[in-house]
Order: structure tokens, then C-alpha cells, then sequence
């Protein structure tokens, strides 16, 4: 059994909200939009990486996903997300740090996604 790619689906109860933290912050791409439907959604690309976000305010209060990206220049990522949307630094992870493991990481948070930049 082979699996080529993970593909979070991610409910927000503003998808714009989303939006400003994948696209504006991470600079994701929206690859296909209904962000104007009664029931918006849209797919966001970046690097090969694929998420899918929904507009649902009933999922959005179940669930707080958590994810990792893994670079190999976490510098020069957190450099960039800390001069253009400090706002979105994780207060527990706001800098980059050696962790014990071995990985380099840094956090960031919105109103409904945690995700942790790591480099090994």
C-alpha cells in the first residue's frame, strides 16, 4: 500500500481567516475556489503540499488540528513570518529554538490551526 500525499481538510468559521493565515503568512496559493458558494471552500497549494480549507462554523468549534512543515531554512522562514505577521507567533514557540530532539522549531497559531516550523 502506497500513499503519495496527506491532504488536511480544515473548517473555519470565517474562511477568510484561513486565508490570511495560508495564503497572506504562508504564502499558499488558492489552486480552486467556492469561496463565494453558500457553502464556501477552497483548495490551497504550496511546494507539492495540498490543504483544503471549509467554511463551517459547527466543525470548526470540534476540532484544533495541529501540523508540522518541515524545511530546510527555517531562518529565513521565520525571518519573513515575523516581519510580515508577528501576529501569528505562537506565544510558547515564538522564536527559533533547539529543541531537544534535535529539530529546530518555531509555532505559529490562528484562531483554528496551530502549526510548528521545523527543520532537522
Amino acid at each position: 500500500m502506497t500513499f503519495e500525499k496527506l491532504v488536511p481538510n480544515i473548517f473555519y468559521i470565517d474562511i477568510n481567516d484561513g486565508l490570511k493565515f495560508f495564503v497572506d503568512c504562508l504564502n499558499f496559493t488558492i489552486e480552486y475556489s467556492e469561496i463565494k458558494s453558500a457553502k464556501p471552500f477552497c483548495v490551497l497549494e504550496k511546494d507539492g503540499l495540498r490543504i483544503n480549507l471549509f467554511q463551517n462554523a459547527a466543525l470548526a468549534k470540534e476540532h484544533y488540528p495541529e501540523f508540522r512543515l518541515v524545511t530546510k531554512n527555517i531562518q529565513e522562514v521565520y525571518d519573513q513570518i515575523s516581519k510580515s505577521h508577528s501576529e501569528f507567533l505562537h506565544p510558547n514557540l515564538k522564536e527559533v529554538t533547539l529543541r531537544p530532539w534535535g529539530a529546530k522549531e518555531f509555532a505559529l497559531k490562528d484562531k483554528q490551526v496551530g502549526i510548528v516550523i521545523q527543520e532537522w
